[in-house]
């Protein structure tokens, strides 16, 4: 990508990886690649590979007490962490340290709207069989998830997570009201979307949405989130209905 400018306070994210070709991959795409090349956000790369031990800059080593796979080393993954923290606030809750891990908490909405509000963040991508617990347990590493899945290593988690943080970002998205009504936002699911033509393989838009009452229009999608949500994630219908001091195992029609 083109030199971006450098805004003093701009959102960033530091990504220590052994493939820093990978990025910024997806990020430097549509809305999130323009907010990145006008300088809305910053994104910064460190090769791990540059902190390795010995003439082939080694990183990882085999795991104590046997097993298949390589572990990457505590020793090189700190001075990795220690050159992304210059410059960072000490306050976690201003400049999260995120490394992606299957074991990790599961990634949420919650999650990226708390990132989007600090002044950056720092993500380690595990490769191999992970990282020495040790340099999690030094610097207070942040264990995060995006599923209960196995990648190759940590990149795509990586840009999925600051893709869902950076939209978030005043002006990236240019319209703030698409992403207080998407799904997530309030433990719904989204409604089901439409546009022409007004019939399509012998489809029709819901009259509904075509009638101008727009007092009728929302309700209609509140009921259609409120079905989606209740039908494919019961978990997020639970905390829905707990907000609002609702049984969420009512016989509702919806």
């Amino acid at each position: 990508m083109a030199e971006t400018p450098q805004i003093a306070g701009a959102w960033e994210a530091r990504i220590i990886t052994l493939f820093p070709e990978a990025f910024p991959g997806t990020l430097g795409l549509s809305l999130t690649g323009k907010a990145l090349q006008e300088g809305l956000w910053q994104l910064n790369t460190i090769d791990l590979r540059q902190f390795g031990e010995g003439r082939h800059r080694n990183v990882d080593d085999t795991p104590a007490g046997g097993g298949a796979g390589m572990v990457l080393r505590a020793d090189v993954v700190d001075k990795a962490i220690r050159t992304a923290r210059g410059g960072t606030p000490v306050d976690r809750r201003q400049w999260p340290v995120i490394y992606l891990s299957p074991r990790g908490k599961p990634f949420d909405q919650a999650m990226a709207q708390r990132w989007s509000a600090a002044q950056g963040m720092t993500l380690l991508c595990g490769r191999f069989e992970g990282v020495d617990e040790r340099v999690l347990e030094e610097h207070q590493i942040e264990e995060v998830s995006l599923g209960d899945f196995v990648l190759t290593g940590g990149e795509i988690a990586a840009q999925a997570l600051i893709d869902a943080t950076v939209r978030l970002i005043p002006r990236v998205l240019g319209n703030h009201a698409s992403v207080e009504e998407e799904s997530f936002s309030g433990h719904l699911l989204e409604h089901p979307q439409y546009t022409r033509p007004s019939q399509w393989s012998g489809r029709d838009i819901p009259e509904v949405l075509l009638s101008g009452h727009h007092g009728k229009i929302a309700e209609w999608r509140r009921e259609q989130a409120e079905r989606l949500t209740k039908e494919r994630r019961p978990d997020l219908w639970r905390a829905y209905c707990a907000a609002r001091n609702v049984n969420p195992d009512e016989d509702q029609e919806l």
